[in-house]
């Protein structure tokens, strides 16, 4: 018997959600049939594209927002359902009659910088072929950290430039700001490019997240005093907006129902967002447009090796994109359901903003300033040195902020997201860092 083909797609991504810039969907989707990978790595924007041509099915998108997919059997071929959600292909499984068929580890997540297509497809379902669009060159600057800065924040301003012209002039712009280094140098491009194009700034806020014992801000979280400090250095003060939540509301476990994943580290970043997101919108019901520094890490490579005992600084700074897509989709480690690296944990960011109704934007994780980042040679500057590998991320955006935008960015000390909304004696015992515990919620939740 001939294999059967795919008889239908339901495809529960929503178009409006799609932020493409300088093409129309119609015109992206095209683009991944044609096969043309490097049409595809021109595509600008935020994307989750699903495209057709007889047996072919072939998805794609950005490396900061997911896109899954479950192929259902029926009677007249297999039933190929997309969505950004787990829980909403459960949905239409449910409506559909196939619910029985479902599990969430059944669920495939698109890894990010891949075409992934489909071809029909008979039982058992073959492998998916993965080809990829975005493969940037590693360690092509010299050991120079004004060259490497310049050309760093130079992507990130351009990205931000982009994105100001796709966004209607009239709407309020919210960055969420820590007075760390990647939401710092989010904030300050945002405010210049804002100027350079003769704007106000008066329609930008940087909003800053401090869980306080009661809500009151008489014991405001690090990132605020951080915060409040980068504002007063930079005579940015009129920027600065605390959006001040109870102990309460920030709940790990109604995280990981928001972001669908349970790994320790995002879940307790997505509880955080989630409370600030909360937050702004009570305050803000018609706010639309909010930008992040989220992949800034990923890029300077800053993340604290000795806390990963999979990992060596040799790793880090050899593998491409390591940070970005975890091992890669051809490793025995890479998860079919969830992809790798930020691939995975990109709804950290994208989860709880969509879920309170914003349109988020994180200018890091685009292509322009991956490759920016991938271009730096990390191992010639560090020597196999953790000390030096973690100081080169200031040192970087520093100089490129200072060349690109005359401003001089105070730099401090690293802390996650997660740990400077409160003070810790305020959060204590909110994150248990269990993730037995958070995976046994997620399992609750999908158990019928």
């Amino acid at each position: 018997m001939a294999p059967k083909t795919i008889a239908r797609i339901i495809d529960r991504t929503d178009p409006a959600a799609q932020q493409l810039i300088g093409i129309d969907r119609v015109s992206a989707e095209k683009r991944l049939l044609d096969g043309d990978t490097e049409a595809v790595r021109a595509i600008e924007g935020s994307f989750a594209l699903v495209a057709r041509d007889g047996e072919r099915v072939c998805l794609a998108r950005s490396l900061d927002r997911p896109l899954r997919y479950f192929l259902a059997k029926e009677v007249a071929g297999p039933m190929l359902v997309v969505a950004d959600r787990i829980d909403a292909i459960r949905e239409v499984l449910e409506a559909e009659g196939y619910g029985t068929q479902f599990h969430p580890s059944y669920t495939r997540m698109v890894p990010a910088h891949h075409v992934v297509t489909l071809r029909l497809i008979g039982c058992p379902d073959p492998n998916p072929h993965y080809e990829r669009f975005f493969d940037p060159p590693r360690a092509t600057l010299a050991e120079d950290l004004d060259q490497a800065g310049d050309r760093y924040v130079g992507a990130l301003v351009q990205t931000i430039d982009q994105w100001l012209d796709a966004v209607p002039a009239n709407e309020p712009l919210g960055v969420l700001f820590s007075g760390g280094i990647d939401s710092g140098a989010v904030l300050l491009a945002t405010y210049h490019r804002l100027l350079a194009k003769g704007q106000s700034p008066a329609r930008l806020k940087a909003f800053t997240l401090s869980v306080d014992g009661d809500g009151s801000l008489a014991q405001p979280g690090p990132d605020l005093v951080q915060a409040r400090d980068f504002l007063q250095r930079t005579n940015l003060e009129m920027l600065g907006e605390a959006i001040s939540v109870e102990p309460d509301a920030v709940d790990p476990l109604a995280a990981v129902a928001v972001i669908e994943d349970y790994k320790p580290l995002d879940v307790e970043c997505a509880a955080v967002a989630l409370a600030l997101a909360r937050g702004i919108r009570a305050r803000y019901p018609d706010w639309q447009y909010l930008i992040d520094g989220d992949g800034g890490d990923e890029n300077l490579k800053d993340y604290p090796i000795e806390e990963n005992n999979e990992l060596t600084i040799r790793s880090v700074v050899s593998n491409s994109m390591l940070y970005q897509e975890g091992w890669g989709v051809g490793a025995i480690k890479h998860s079919l359901t969830y992809s790798g690296g930020q691939s995975r944990g990109c709804v950290r960011s994208w989860a709880p903003l969509r879920t309170c109704g914003f349109s988020g934007f994180s200018p890091l994780t685009r292509p322009a300033v991956v490759e920016a980042a991938e271009a730096i040679p990390f191992d010639a500057l560090t020597q196999g040195d953790h000390a030096k590998l973690y100081s080169l991320k200031g040192e970087v955006v520093r100089r490129g902020i200072q060349q690109h935008l005359d401003t001089e960015m105070p730099i401090y000390p690293k802390r996650r997201f997660q740990h400077g909304a409160a003070a810790e004696a305020t959060i204590d015992g909110r994150f248990s860092g269990d993730e037995e515990r958070y995976r046994s919620h997620f399992t609750r939740l999908h158990r019928s």
